[in-house]
């Protein structure tokens, strides 16, 4: 399917790794300019139409220099992916200080916030626009042990639901996409430092498990980067012209209510 995506432009946070790598990966492949943002983007390809900015968007002010380097370098602003997130491993509730909340408040739900913030201007202006926010399967299914980062997406999802009745006159799309768990370094690194060792097991069995045992994933597997980047491209492109204030849940199965 032709997208016709070509010579439209996005910004994309946390593009160093995982889904917003992949994210990126497939924008470009479709004709767009990338302006993307992480802590580190050493794994970025070198390519024409993407501008990488090695920057903390927890940094209040770090959001409308991301947006102002699109508008001044691609003159636009037509897709917004909010990818930053980031998962506290928790034994109970009562270990979560007010200092981690305070975190999970900043990186999975304030950059997102500021971002959108800094973007509705041009994209009103233009009279046109997709914001595609990434949420997370525990936004509706939480766990204990990502208490503070599933309250987190769970208003992620609900931000996404109002924006979209304020903006839809202005020809503004707002989505959420909704991975579950997904074959990331971050989730790996994960698995081996504080899941694995809970349960006593290597990082592939402790995985398995989780897949085979805990999530009961119907699709029998972790998903792929790439294919969470597949729908969020989809929710970039024309083709989902009428879709607004929805979620789309890339997850094997796992929600079965979505």
């Amino acid at each position: 399917m032709d997208l016709d995506l070509d010579g439209r432009v996005a910004v994309v946070s946390a593009v160093g790794s995982g889904i917003g790598l992949a994210t990126a990966n497939t924008l470009l492949a479709e004709g767009m300019r990338v302006v993307g943002a992480d802590l580190d983007i050493s794994s970025l390809p070198e390519h024409a139409h993407l501008v990488a900015i090695e920057c903390d968007l927890t940094d209040a002010s770090a959001a409308q220099s991301l947006v102002d380097t699109a508008l001044e370098r691609f003159g636009s602003v037509d897709v917004l992916v909010n990818g930053l997130g980031a998962v506290g491993y928790r034994t109970s509730f009562e270990e979560v200080r007010d200092d981690d909340w305070l975190w999970s408040v900043q990186v999975n739900l304030l950059a997102a916030v500021r971002l959108i913030r800094a973007t509705l201007p041009s994209m009103r202006a233009a009279k046109r626009g997709s914001i595609i926010n990434i949420a997370s399967d525990t936004g509706r299914q939480p766990h204990p042990m990502f208490v503070d980062y599933s309250a987190m997406k769970a208003a992620l999802l609900s931000i996404t639901k109002t924006l979209s009745i304020e903006v839809g006159g202005d020809g503004i799309r707002v989505n959420a996409v909704s991975p579950g768990p997904t074959e990331t370094q971050g989730l790996v690194n994960g698995f081996s430092r504080h899941i694995a060792p809970a349960w006593g097991m290597d990082t592939p069995t402790a995985i398995e498990h989780f897949v085979r045992d805990i999530q009961r994933i119907p699709l029998g597997r972790l998903g792929a980067p790439e294919e969470v980047a597949q729908v969020i491209v989809f929710l970039a492109s024309d083709a989902a012209r009428y879709v607004t204030g929805s979620e789309y849940c890339v997850d094997g199965g796992v929600i079965r209510g979505c």
